[in-house]
């Protein structure tokens, strides 16, 4: 895609309030966006400083897997089934070192898994 024709995009679907469509077109372009970011409209600008800031941003968000195994964690932790929590954590550690799995997490689990040695 030409670049005058790829800013137009962008910034008339901003215009056009259509700020997903210029989103992917930002983040399927990233770098070439970036280099001619003076070309955008102010919203525009501020899309690409939001995908910019995604793209550095260290904590990835969460799969359906994983906000899956979050929801059978919080089960287990709700219902104090600790042998079952135990058994089902044996491949999860990874899981429970991100930052953002600890936000979903209930209050059971966290006192279980803090007590467990799992969290801090």
């Amino acid at each position: 895609m030409l670049l005058s024709n790829l800013i137009i995009r962008i910034n008339g679907a901003v215009d056009a309030l259509d700020y997903g469509t210029a989103r992917r077109y930002i983040e399927e372009n990233f770098d070439t966006v970036y280099e001619n970011r003076h070309l955008l409209n102010s919203n525009a600008r501020e899309i690409l400083l939001f995908v910019q800031q995604k793209f550095e941003s260290v904590e990835q968000t969460l799969t359906k897997d994983e906000l899956h195994a979050i929801t059978v964690i919080n089960t287990y932790a709700s219902r104090f089934d600790i042998s079952g929590l135990k058994i089902f954590l044996r491949e999860k550690e990874q899981l429970l070192l991100r930052e953002n799995t600890l936000k979903n997490l209930n209050n059971d689990a966290k006192i279980l898994l803090s007590i467990m040695g799992m969290i801090k």
